[in-house]
């Protein structure tokens, strides 16, 4: 049982021993060092398919682009919202000190009103 462990540990070994040869053959193809006709014998483009061809690409692609649009938008509302909430906490400030600001003028406006009506009742009761 062991020795087939050890097979197939030495099959994989010889298997990257073959696959290291083969790329050091296409190199020396890519340099010219041999000759023409050893170019086709160990290409390894041909057996290995394109990553960029496999089908279903295209789908998983286009979903990550709608996905990365779907979220820059809901990004720009979220920050839309907190915009608008700051702004409307800045204009709801600005009610309450025109208010605070008012109520005062009326207090005032109602002490000066006070005066004038005792000071017209004095002028009253004097003509009396």
């Amino acid at each position: 049982m062991t020795h087939s462990s050890q097979d197939a540990g030495s099959h994989g070994i010889q298997e990257e021993g073959r696959l290291y040869v083969v790329d050091s053959i296409n190199d020396l193809n890519k340099l010219s060092l041999c000759p023409m006709e050893s170019q086709h014998l160990f290409s390894l483009e041909d057996k290995i398919p394109n990553a960029g061809t496999a089908p279903g690409n295209g789908r998983r692609g286009l979903f990550f682009v709608g996905l990365l649009l779907v979220l820059t938008v809901s990004l720009a509302l979220v920050f839309f919202a907190i915009f608008l909430i700051i702004q409307t906490g800045n204009q709801m400030e600005d009610v309450s000190r025109r208010l605070t600001a008012e109520g005062k003028d009326i207090d005032d406006l109602k002490k000066i009103n006070n005066m004038i009506v005792k000071r017209l009742n004095q002028l009253d009761s004097e003509q009396n």
